[in-house]
């Protein structure tokens, strides 16, 4: 969330910010909210101080019956006061966290279609392979039991593809070391703290495409970016160990509500899916750079593979709350011949790390929150997608790229 002192010293940025990123929220009533808070932490300040010094004229003899009864009205006055404050530092905190990240200046302005392509790399294929008609064929996937197991969307992986997804992550997992990252097991669950300071939906938002655990103060992670952000919550970092790379693995549950109208064939869009995700704590002043290297990373693995894609700077009104940038890779697929979604990678600022108290201390002592980012290294679902609709061959088998061979034996197909 942003600090309320910046929101105050910047309003029409961030009103205009707010705005383009579609949000409707009444920032002048936040800080009208806030002047009232502001105003009873006085009044509870002052009550403090008169209770203290009460006390400490009772002390040493038995004090006056007017200075006993002047202690019983503070003490109701001021339990009064703590509960108005209490209630009114609820209301501004509800509505603090739900202004979003101010944008970056290079961000282009508008909804999705005015998102922009930053650069294209690779040939376009004019044909290709359906994956979701070759591995039901080949009985490498199984949607039908999936269904009937845990429902639409849930699937089973068999055979030789179960092993492409499995060489598909050692050899992520292989690059992000390359980059020095740390790779790491997450938990698949996380706390409604954890899930609200990444900047997603809270339980009781319609908005919400996390599966919550009933009865509990849980949810199932939807991306490995969430536990990687409450990795340091509470913590104070040492300047010097900073920027810190980590890279997580984790199963993804997601139940990917507002998906009208896009594309969600087969493995494509799934609620349950594998990743490899890039996560970083820097320096305010690295954040930018360090944004860039990330986009670099996802584009090295995806041309190791040999896949065509872009990469798109993407608009405001289609950026969500935590990000001041972000960038999508999309893969050309030859099988709708258009591009789509592979990879994303954002700088977060210190929005995240504000809301979960992941701070730096300075070499001279002082303490201010880091930046955080986030990319996919490699979403491994449609990372098959890909993979089929690029390598299946006319003769049935699918080609494995050079960069996958280690993984699978050194086989040429399979």
């Amino acid at each position: 969330m942003l600090d309320i002192k910046f929101i105050r010293e910047n309003l029409e940025l961030v009103e205009k910010s707010t705005k383009e990123k579609g949000y409707k929220i009444d920032i002048k009533k936040l800080i009208q909210l806030d002047d009232v808070r502001k105003e009873i932490l006085v009044e509870v300040e002052a009550l403090r101080t008169r209770r203290n010094e009460v006390a400490a004229k009772m002390k040493g003899g038995k004090p006056e019956p007017a200075l006993i009864e002047e202690g019983k009205q503070i003490k109701i006055e001021l339990a009064k006061k703590e509960e108005e404050l209490e209630k009114s530092e609820a209301e501004v905190k509800v509505m603090l966290k739900a202004v979003p990240n101010v944008i970056s200046d290079d961000v282009p302005l508008g909804g999705e279609e005015a998102s922009v392509e930053v650069k294209a790399w690779g040939e376009k294929k004019t044909s290709g392979v359906d994956h979701l008609d070759y591995a039901v064929s080949r009985d490498w996937v199984d949607f039908e039991r999936g269904a009937k197991v845990a429902g639409a969307k849930f699937y089973y992986l068999k055979n030789e593809l179960a092993l492409l997804e499995n060489a598909l992550l050692q050899y992520g997992i292989a690059k992000v070391l390359e980059h020095g990252f740390t790779y790491m097991t997450v938990p698949d669950m996380v706390s409604s703290r954890v899930l609200e300071g990444c900047g997603f939906s809270p339980r009781t938002s319609e908005q919400s495409d996390e599966y919550f655990v009933e009865g509990e103060d849980l949810a199932l992670s939807a991306t490995a970016e969430m536990p990687l952000t409450g990795y340091h919550m509470d913590e104070i970092l040492d300047e010097d160990k900073l920027p810190l790379f980590y890279a997580g693995y984790s199963v993804c549950f997601r139940k990917e509500a507002g998906t009208y109208g896009k594309y969600t064939r087969g493995l494509f869009r799934v609620h349950q899916f594998n990743k490899l995700e890039m996560y970083v704590f820097c320096l305010p002043e690295q954040s930018k750079e360090i944004h860039e290297k990330i986009l670099a990373i996802e584009e090295e693995i995806w041309q190791g593979l040999g896949i065509p894609y872009r990469v798109i700077n993407i608009a405001a009104g289609d950026l969500g709350a935590p990000a001041v940038k972000k960038y999508d890779m999309e893969y050309w697929s030859p099988v709708n011949q258009k591009y789509q979604e592979i990879n994303s990678c954002s700088n977060c600022t210190d929005f995240q790390a504000r809301a979960l108290n992941v701070r730096v201390r300075r070499k001279d002592g002082k303490v201010e929150f880091v930046h955080t980012l986030n990319g996919t290294a490699i979403s491994l679902a449609r990372a098959l997608v890909v993979m089929i609709e690029n390598y299946a061959t006319e003769g049935g088998k699918l080609k494995v790229p050079e960069v996958l061979k280690p993984y699978l034996n050194n086989k040429e197909e399979i």
